[in-house]
């Protein structure tokens, strides 16, 4: 499965991200997005967010 483009992603979308801490365990936190702070299209890892509640993580996959 593709991580999301940074086109797919804008503020107000709900997404599953993997924290820093978590990126050995690949444990998902849910959220919904409220910046986005990788500036590429794409990034191998996920494009780099800051959730509504502050966490910051790689986007690995949107909700629908």
């Amino acid at each position: 499965m593709a991580v999301p483009s940074r086109s797919q992603i804008t503020p107000g979308t709900s997404v599953n991200i993997v924290l820093k801490e978590d990126q050995r365990s690949g444990t998902l936190t849910q959220g919904v997005v409220e910046r986005l702070l990788t500036k590429s299209p794409n990034h191998p890892h996920g494009i780099k967010v800051r959730l509504e509640d502050g966490q910051v993580g790689r986007v690995k996959e949107i909700l629908e």
